[in-house]
């Protein structure tokens, strides 16, 4: 009898060992790992690849580079560092995934699957505040860069957070999470929805005001193709209606642009970079023609980022079109094969690139998809 008793005693002991570890395990969970170090510091480099690394980096602040992947958001620095570090800081959270993540300033913002916005502090890697939202999307591609630089239904619109989701616009103030304005949109909206650097929220269905949240008439008829984004698909500089015709969007209403009808045609400000015929030429308040092929990756701090059929980074002064620097997207110590871009960040001072192998398809899961173990190159331009 006694016996029997031990048993069904260390069986019951054992029962609840499991459902303890299987709580811990399974359970709702949150663990974030603050910075104890220093802040990193912004440098001012010479023109060339610093590094790569396994996931895509989100480059905030001109400090720290923010990685996500499907359960974590974490930093590391400076953003020069040649390989991945141990996190400044980091943020996990359990079984919630994420959906994406953008930058205002030194403010990061998380979206997640069960619908928290969580915003962290760069500097320090604390909470600065959180918010209850509508569910995200689930954690897409392998390495992050969708989250981080093409977040579905995320964007930012000077000092707010922007979130689209089923038939709603929700607008969050960067600075302390407070709801600023919500607003009703059509089914599908959030599918390709991009934010122009005029402060319009823009999809299929028509476009709105980011600092009210009000239909703005007489748009430009979509869906439209934006061009000349920031990441998160916004500050968009120009986009293509629906017959094609382009307009440049960095003002409240979008103002015509013959040169932006080319395909491949990009805007900066009022300036319209079209590559054709062995040059990329610049129309509108800037005018010059640099000759050489290659495609224009983005345009901050008057300098414009070209990538050539080569695999060269070119940046080129965006008033004159001189050239400012030339070098090969590789680091020194990798196979120089050719590669493609997928996703890519420019800031003022750095550029990042996801590159794929030349035959990769759209499923990150496929054999041989992403060009070496470490695909995301980082360079000073």
């Amino acid at each position: 009898m006694t016996r029997n008793l031990l048993r069904a005693f260390a069986a019951i002991v054992v029962l609840a060992a499991g459902g303890l570890i299987s709580w811990r395990v399974l359970g709702p969970a949150e663990v974030l790992e603050a910075a104890t170090g220093s802040y990193p510091v912004s440098s001012v480099l010479a023109p060339g690849v610093t590094g790569k690394s396994m996931m895509a980096p989100l480059i905030v602040d001109g400090r720290v580079r923010v990685f996500a992947g499907q359960r974590i958001v974490k930093a590391d620095g400076p953003v020069e560092t040649r390989k991945m570090r141990t996190p400044y800081w980091s943020f996990r959270r359990w079984p919630a995934q994420v959906s994406g993540v953008v930058a205002v300033g030194s403010t990061v913002v998380s979206r997640w699957t069960d619908g928290e916005l969580v915003a962290l502090d760069a500097r320090t890697g604390t909470v600065a505040w959180r918010t209850p939202g509508p569910a995200g999307p689930e954690f897409a591609g392998r390495t992050g860069a969708e989250p981080v630089w093409a977040p579905p239904g995320l964007h930012v619109a000077g000092t707010s957070v922007l979130v689209a989701s089923g038939l709603e616009l929700l607008a969050w103030s960067a600075a302390d999470g407070s709801r600023r304005w919500s607003a009703a949109i059509p089914a599908g909206c959030a599918d390709d929805s991009f934010v122009t650097a005029g402060g319009r929220f823009v999809c299929a269905g028509g476009a709105w005001d980011v600092l009210s949240g009000e239909p703005v008439r007489g748009w430009p008829t979509g869906p439209s193709a934006p061009v000349g984004c920031d990441v998160a698909r916004s500050a968009c500089q120009g986009l293509r209606d629906a017959s094609g015709q382009g307009w440049l969007a960095a003002d409240r209403r979008p103002a015509r642009a013959p040169a932006l009808d080319q395909a491949g045609a990009t805007a900066a400000g009022g300036v319209v970079l079209q590559t054709s015929d062995g040059a990329v030429t610049a129309s509108g308040t800037a005018t010059w023609r640099w000759v050489g092929t290659a495609q224009v990756l983005g345009v901050r701090a008057n300098k414009v980022v070209l990538l050539t059929p080569e695999y060269e980074l070119v940046t080129l002064d965006g008033r004159t079109g001189t050239q400012l620097a030339r070098f090969r997207a590789y680091v020194s110590d990798e196979a120089k094969t050719p590669w493609k871009p997928h996703l890519w960040q420019v800031t003022d001072t750095f550029v990042a690139i996801e590159r794929l192998r030349p035959t990769a398809g759209a499923d990150p899961d496929e054999h041989d998809h992403y060009y070496t173990m470490d695909p995301e190159l980082v360079a000073a331009i």
